[in-house]
């Protein structure tokens, strides 16, 4: 007797949750043409989803070497980052995510919270390379990210970057 397949949202429950989310965030920002609401929307949406996600939002690119906080959820963030600085820098200067299973072995991490142990940063770039920010997410549980949150989370910078390409931030 042959088995039944199993779907990827059985074989990796986060999945599950993050086609919940992103299909949410879709309908939320259906026309939506403000990046700072679209930013908080998905702040909002992403953070209240998961856990394990302590401090969840962006860094804005406001030049081509300054990172400022814009919306988040969570305890206080860092107001301004410089891109020469910490993973959520390193995000923004290289244009690649940062996945950190443990922010206590990462060279230059910039300590916003004494709590992070674990950190995700992914950029949020248009389709002509252009930086709108970084996604930053923060969790308080070492190794708290997988696979599957790089994953998700780049697909959903990717859509972002799109969607907001035009959007005149600076």
């Amino acid at each position: 007797m042959t088995q039944p397949a199993v779907s990827p949202a059985q074989h990796h429950p986060r999945l599950t949750a993050y086609a919940d989310v992103l299909d949410r965030i879709d309908a939320l920002l259906e026309g939506e043409t403000d990046w700072i609401a679209a930013m908080a929307t998905v702040s909002c949406e992403l953070h209240h989803t998961f856990d394990y996600f302590d401090w969840t939002g962006f860094y804005r690119a406001v030049s081509d070497d300054l990172l400022v906080v814009g919306p988040y959820q969570g305890g206080h963030g860092c107001l301004r980052i410089p891109f020469d600085r910490g993973v959520c820098g390193a995000a923004a200067r290289t244009r690649t995510t940062q996945f950190v299973s443990d922010v206590h072995e990462a060279e230059d991490h910039i300590a916003c919270s004494s709590t992070t142990q674990s950190e995700v940063v992914v950029p949020v770039l248009t389709p002509n390379d252009t930086l709108l920010a970084v996604l930053d997410v923060d969790s308080d549980t070492l190794d708290a990210f997988s696979e599957v949150d790089r994953d998700m989370l780049e697909q959903l910078a990717n859509t972002l970057g799109r969607q907001f390409a035009d959007t005149s931030q600076r």
